[in-house]
């Protein structure tokens, strides 16, 4: 459909496309509106075309102006080219829209698998604490061919603590998979990122992924997107994003939500077409960053990352530089490239390519492999810094050396050294005394892995409660914040809202999500406010609030904050907990233990219904006496609370610890800030 209008002045284009084909024009005589596609000029025309565009206009092929506009500009640029026959990507979203499921469905199309082979749900999370917990924790490389085509993928972790994997994992890729889920939209770590990939120049290609749940709403999922994309300053090019629809756990995906096609066949070719080859220097001299390390009991340190120029053979002699003073030499023993599903030995590594490398015993993150005469290193990795920190020491308690193998202070250290070298988003300094450490991080959940992965090793130790790392801008203290949303059914709502208000939260943002009556609210937060907030906002809601967070930035100090308003119930002497005294123990409050478990002088037992600690008997047995009793009185006791240990970490104040055991996990009072006991 066509009209003409005359006019002298003022032109004017409506065009009823989709957000993901309007641009910000970057005349300074001409402006767009992403809402409604209106296109303003100054120039006097006399006629002015009015057009409408079908939506099913997105059927046709596949174009993308984000290869061509990223191509660099040859007369800057002559050494480079661009390899078409690899593709390396990133697959970025929020925790739980459906990455790693979606990997699973790229992996069985590309008969990365035999027919009959036996394939467990989300291959790529291999780890047993990922599987667990249903979340990605490390970020993990394979690769499938598609039409003569490499791709390199790159699944990433989702949860916001460990968002230091994602920053690495960026310098690898030239483009990223940005995965969102089809009723939620953008949520607070697609932001963070999405804003990371555009600041490294990458090509996106948005997949609005479980396109088949039944309160699915893309028209609004691509609008907040787009609006996302305009907020993080992204190009013009980014802007004209290629879109997909999908359904990760089906495999399927369309260019429209109502054709889906049979297979995955559209995002594969949104991503050959979209998403630019490496751009390499063939015949320069050999570099590489080291981006991700990981440990062989046979092999040693593996070094992975993306090869940027040259050729790198097995056998040969290299340079290993950190800057361009401090470099020592090595030799490359064995080379790896990912070849579906696992690493293939080769012999050979042309520029462009993803590998992993051995030999090299002392690499570090960050290194460059260089050539060994005229070699030159590589910008160094930086990741944003910790904002949460927890003292780690040695187990004092009566119970030391029961279950755990390495429970000196030398172990401890030697353990949280090892951490550093892989995870570059942590930081480990001495504390008061020798056998105290502080680790900081990004988050509670991200320096809780570490707590749940030494646990599993039989390390033994104590934790305190986590404490947020503060600065001092001028004479003015400032503290982290964060950005909360909380998804929420609407009678729950009134609970939420108080409960955040009472940690100093400042609501932004409030909206209704899908049809099933939930509601969307967007907090500004002290970091110190979260701390604790998991269990009670689930608490407040009867197990239904669905909590996210993400670091915004530091600003002003927000005043003290209550996040525990009870006292602990505190056993006063060494035994073994009978039936007969927790009976009456448990009048007090709520238990943490059951009868016939060993307890210790100042171990925490419970949790008492009123402010203060109680000091109380659980070991208390029954007078024996000559007297016989008619009938002996029945105890009933109530189930014991059944603690984790993100759950004991979330529950403990200032002069409480958590005993880290390979088999136990206990909650006591730090004896040198012990407290007077009611």
């Amino acid at each position: 459909m066509e009209m003409a209008l005359s006019t002298h002045r003022v032109s004017f284009s409506f065009s009823m496309a989709s957000p993901s084909s309007l641009r910000r024009t970057s005349s300074p005589l001409m402006f767009a509106n992403p809402l409604f596609g209106l296109r303003f000029s100054s120039s006097p025309p006399t006629k002015l075309p009015l057009q409408f565009v079908s939506r099913n206009s997105t059927h046709g092929p596949i174009k993308c102006s984000v290869s061509e506009a990223t191509e660099p500009k040859t007369e800057k640029k002559k050494q480079l080219e661009r390899r078409r026959d690899i593709r390396n990507i990133a697959i970025v979203a929020h925790v739980d829209h459906g990455k790693t499921t979606l990997v699973d469905a790229m992996l069985k199309q590309t008969k990365v698998f035999r027919d009959n082979q036996f394939v467990q749900e989300r291959i790529m999370d291999s780890n047993d604490l990922e599987r667990e917990r249903g979340i990605t924790i490390l970020s993990k490389n394979t690769s499938v061919t598609y039409k003569d085509t490499k791709i390199n993928i790159i699944d990433t972790p989702g949860h916001s603590d460990f968002g230091g994997e994602v920053e690495r994992i960026l310098n690898m890729v030239e483009g990223i998979l940005l995965v969102v889920d089809s009723v939620e939209g953008p949520m607070p770590q697609t932001r963070f990122v999405l804003k990371k990939a555009l600041e490294f120049g990458h090509a996106v290609v948005v997949v609005v992924n479980k396109i088949d749940r039944p309160s699915a709403r893309p028209d609004f999922v691509i609008n907040s997107t787009f609006e996302l994309f305009l907020e993080l300053n992204a190009s013009d090019e980014q802007c004209d994003f290629q879109t997909i629809y999908a359904s990760g756990i089906k495999g399927q995906a369309g260019l429209s939500p109502e054709k889906l096609a049979e297979d995955l066949g559209p995002l594969f070719e949104a991503i050959i077409r979209c998403i630019p080859g490496p751009h390499i220097e063939k015949d320069g001299a050999l570099q590489m960053l080291a981006t991700n390390i990981e440990y062989d009991e046979h092999k040693g340190r593996i070094a992975i990352g993306r090869l940027q120029a040259g050729v790198l053979e097995k056998g040969m002699d290299v340079r290993v530089c950190t800057t361009e003073d401090s470099c020592r030499y090595g030799r490359i023993s064995e080379l790896f490239v990912y070849d579906k599903f696992s690493r293939v030995p080769a012999a050979r590594v042309e520029a462009g390519d993803i590998c992993a490398v051995c030999g090299i015993a002392d690499i570090q993150i960050g290194e460059t492999i260089a050539d060994k005469v005229s070699g030159k290193p590589l910008p160094s990795i930086r990741v944003e810094e910790p904002t949460v920190k927890m003292s780690f020491s040695i187990n004092t308690s009566p119970f030391v050396g029961r279950e755990g193998k390495y429970v000196t202070s030398r172990n401890l250290r030697d353990r949280l050294s090892r951490e550093l070298e892989r995870n570059l988003a942590m930081r480990v300094e001495d504390g008061e005394t020798a056998d105290t450490f502080i680790v900081s991080g990004r988050g509670t959940l991200h320096i809780t892995i570490l707590i749940e992965n030494m646990r599993r090793e039989g390390y033994e130790f104590m934790v305190g409660p986590p404490k947020v790392i503060n600065k001092k801008v001028g004479d003015q203290l400032q503290e982290p914040y964060e950005i909360a949303t909380v998804e929420v059914p609407e009678e729950h709502m009134g609970a939420v809202v108080e409960l955040l208000g009472k940690r100093r939260g400042q609501m932004f943002d409030m909206e209704g999500v899908g049809s099933e009556g939930t509601t969307l609210l967007k907090y500004k937060i002290p970091t110190r406010g979260l701390l604790g907030l998991r269990n009670s906002i689930l608490t407040a809601s009867r197990g239904t609030a669905i909590l996210n967070t993400i670091f915004d930035s530091y600003g002003p100090w927000a005043g003290d904050i209550s996040t525990r308003d009870q006292g602990s119930l505190v056993a006063f002497e060494d035994g073994t907990s009978t039936s007969y005294a927790l009976a009456s123990s448990q009048e007090r409050g709520q238990m943490f233990i059951g009868p016939g478990v060993d307890v210790y002088k100042g171990q925490i037992v419970g949790i008492h219904q009123r402010p203060g600690d109680l000091a109380l008997n659980v070991c208390k047995k029954k007078a024996a006496t000559n007297i016989r009793s008619n009938k002996e009185q029945t105890v009933v006791l109530d189930t014991p609370l059944d603690y984790s240990l993100d759950d004991c970490i979330e529950y403990i104040q200032e002069d409480e610890l958590v005993e880290v055991t390979p088999q136990s996990i206990r909650m006591c009072k730090n004896p040198k800030l012990a407290k007077k006991t009611r």
